[in-house]
């Protein structure tokens, strides 16, 4: 059986069309017509990615994405309309990986859905890690097998997106990588985002490394350039 996902949108049609793209690309496809609906079938039955849409009845894209991120970090795309820029930064800042705007392709939708799944399970292949895997940075390690990243010895709880721009980062400590470098990283060459994407992905990288060490400061930016991975912490 293919892998699941699940898709949330109070519009029928979108259920219907989308659906029917899916399961003919060999997913298992579970709909919900609202964010309440999604969170009680989630809870007890998890998928393997949700694509969510963000205006709903009831309970919204946005408390739904909030309430699965306390129990769960699948992956997770953000539908939005047009004119939702505020929604979307919002959205990845509260832990989605990747958002697209209506009205869509299907195609790359379905695009999106592999490439997420892909790295994921790239990121939990292995039973036991390789040495050649693991990236240690002074206090940061990257276990890409187990898909675990630790600060000074404390778990760092990182989407598939996150830990792969920081991956990108703290492999060559003080080399700039600008913003389209980070893109290729986390997103492959053949998906475009835009720069507010990644910047929005840098900013909640950063707060998930302060709730466990405020002074954290590793990743910098430069300003029109992109941004960097200083090995040691600056002091004083």
């Amino acid at each position: 059986m293919g892998q699941t996902i699940a898709l949330v949108d109070d519009d029928r049609n979108i259920l219907t069309s989308v659906s029917i793209a899916l399961e003919a690309e060999g997913f298992e496809v579970r709909t919900f017509a609202d964010g309440d609906e999604a969170l009680r079938g989630l809870t007890s039955r998890p998928a393997d990615l949700a694509v969510l849409d963000i205006k709903m009845p009831r309970m919204d894209g946005m408390e739904l994405l909030t309430r699965l991120r306390k129990v769960s970090q699948l992956p997770v795309i953000f539908l939005t309309s047009k004119d939702d820029e505020v929604d979307e930064l919002l959205g990845l800042r509260m832990g989605a990986d990747d958002y697209i705007k209506k009205p869509f392709s299907q195609r790359l939708l379905i695009e999106r859905i592999r490439a997420l799944l892909r790295r994921g399970e790239l990121a939990a292949s292995g039973e036991e890690s390789d040495p050649s895997e693991v990236v240690v940075r002074g206090d940061l390690v990257l276990d890409s097998n187990r898909h675990a990243c630790t600060w000074k010895g404390q778990p760092i709880e990182l989407t598939v997106t996150e830990f792969l721009l920081v991956k990108a980062l703290a492999s060559r400590p003080g080399h700039v990588k600008s913003r389209d470098v980070l893109m290729d990283a986390a997103y492959g060459e053949h998906i475009y985002v835009d720069d507010r994407t990644i910047d929005s992905h840098i900013k909640r990288i950063r707060k998930k490394f302060k709730v466990v060490d405020a002074d954290f400061s590793q990743i910098e930016t430069l300003y029109g350039v992109g941004y960097r991975y200083k090995e040691t912490a600056e002091t004083g």
